[in-house]
């Protein structure tokens, strides 16, 4: 038996891993794909931080390994090139003495008086005394039978002023107005089948309760490397899949602006080696708001593989289309085309990541739900664990339609929908918003898919948060592995302390 497994080999899973096994405990980190590093070395290169004055431990070590790897000060590049990021970790790993399973994807676990007594992988089980579920979409803790939640609340459930459906707002990542959702029909008068890319579904009341997920996508390494790898059409590319970005762009067209390539992509060198992280950043994005994100938390596993492969053909397409299509001004083809796939990055997949951001998926229902009130007063927690900082910041939900009466003639016009930002200050994480309650299961941490509001999860969310939680994870596992104790008993001034003698920050 090992003392800990780990499920998920995210930067959150391999900092549980590095964690524990540093502690004194014997680990096995499982992961259901061939990469370790999740979204830190699968495209999210350009690292959302917030205040980096609350980062510590090995979210503050990652960047430094990062800093002395480039002969750089730390906090120079806002993330490293994705096959650094992984190396990194790896090099992290085999120092901590961690068995590393890669291609375990999970199968029902076995369970007795309250506890998850084996891991059932693909290729075996996995016995241990705790276990920490650090995957993007918590299937550790549902095949545990722990209860969870999933997408937007009601406003009413926690009194929360950001929960629910949002309204219809104008911004950066809003369509403009007056753009057709009818396919046969760009006036947006006379209905009929709706364009691609449109969720058919109607909305739910503003701040009603509606199981929304924020959108998926791929986040892009390019690079204008003189050897880049080109944007080609993909056999399956369908031309129709891109009429509404064809009338946005010639929306824009009839009102004199010109968008630049960087207003849609962020094409910036971000990232070192002249490199840039693919972002979305505008209306018509890498990110895919046709709702298939609120399907895949719950999906089987071939159907979650049909949902990324969609997500990844719309990656392909949309910089296909962007670089050729002449719908698209003549401008932003051919700065498009000055970036390609770097050859060095992402070799076993194509070029493009491995990893789906999967922005937010299940959440646990644990001994504290944290919620905005807990982020926007910046509330102390005797329990605390790990600080965060960033930003609400949910991403849009869905692309949607409707009938705008008050004009001459009603008429449709397309809206994304569940864009938000809202400042916080640095806030306390506690202890009990990463173990389940007693009744549910006494020997599982939960570090990503952790106990909160869609609301404060859209905050939470960050990799490096991700990072402290991890380790916070890592070690309390390691306690409660030590003393045989339940997760929820072992004695947290001692989790704190072994905190702070790794740098962690647990006071703003």
């Amino acid at each position: 038996m090992t003392d800990v497994v780990v499920y998920g080999a995210t930067s959150a899973g391999v900092c549980a891993a590095v964690a524990a096994a540093s502690a004194g405990a014997t680990v096995t980190l499982l992961e259901p794909g061939r990469h370790v590093g999740g979204m830190t070395s699968g495209g999210l290169g350009y690292t959302d931080v917030g205040d980096v004055r609350v980062l510590g431990g090995l979210a503050a070590r990652f960047r430094q390994d990062v800093a002395e790897h480039y002969g750089v000060p730390v906090g120079h590049y806002a993330g490293p090139e994705p096959h650094v990021a992984e190396a990194i970790f790896r090099a992290w790993l085999d120092r901590a003495g961690v068995s590393v399973e890669l291609e375990r994807a999970l199968l029902p676990v076995a369970r007795a008086d309250g506890r998850i007594t084996q891991g059932l992988t693909s290729s075996g089980s996995y016995a241990g005394a705790v276990f920490v579920d650090a995957s993007y979409e918590g299937d550790l803790l549902a095949a545990a039978g722990v209860p969870y939640a999933v997408g937007r609340e009601d406003r009413a459930l926690h009194g929360e002023r950001w929960a629910g459906r949002q309204e219809l707002r104008p911004g950066r990542h809003a369509m403009p107005p007056w753009i057709s959702p009818f396919r046969d029909d760009p006036s947006g008068v006379v209905a009929g089948p709706l364009l691609p890319q449109v969720r058919a579904e109607p909305l739910a009341p503003i701040g009603a309760g509606d199981g929304g997920v924020m959108a998926y996508g791929y986040r892009v390494c390019l690079t204008t490397a003189a050897d880049r790898i080109p944007f080609e059409r993909r056999d399956g590319y369908d031309e129709a899949q891109w009429e509404l970005g064809r009338r946005l762009f010639a929306y824009w067209g009839s009102i004199g602006f010109e968008p630049s390539a960087g207003t849609l992509l962020g094409l910036e060198p971000n990232v070192p080696g002249g490199k840039c992280d693919g972002n979305s950043l505008g209306p018509f994005s890498l990110n895919v708001l046709d709702g298939s994100a609120w399907e895949y938390p719950d999906a089987a596993p071939a159907r979650r593989e049909q949902l990324r492969q969609h997500h990844l053909h719309h990656t392909a397409d949309l910089l296909y289309f962007l670089a050729t299509d002449p719908g698209v001004p003549a401008s932003v083809r051919a700065e498009i085309s000055r970036w390609g796939l770097p050859r060095d990055e992402f070799a076993d997949t194509g070029h493009l990541p491995h990893q789906l951001y999967v922005r937010e998926a299940r959440r646990m229902r644990g001994e504290h739900v944290l919620t905005e009130h807990d982020l926007l007063s910046g509330r102390r927690h005797h329990d605390v664990i790990a600080l965060g900082s960033y930003h609400l910041d949910v991403r849009e939900v869905q692309r949607t339609w409707q009938w705008m009466p008050e004009h001459p003639q009603p008429t449709a016009m397309v809206f994304n929908e569940g864009y938000l930002s809202v400042p916080v200050p640095p806030y306390a994480i506690p202890y009990r918003a990463i173990v389940p309650r007693v009744a549910d299961c006494t020997n599982l941490l939960v570090p990503v898919c952790l106990s909160a509001s869609h609301v404060a999860f859209s905050s939470i969310r960050m990799e490096p948060q991700y990072q402290m939680l991890g380790q916070a994870a890592g070690l309390a596992a390691a306690l409660a592995a030590g003393s045989g104790r339940p997760v929820q008993e072992i004695d947290v001034a001692v989790l704190q302390d072994a905190l702070r003698d790794t740098g962690a920050v647990l006071v703003s």
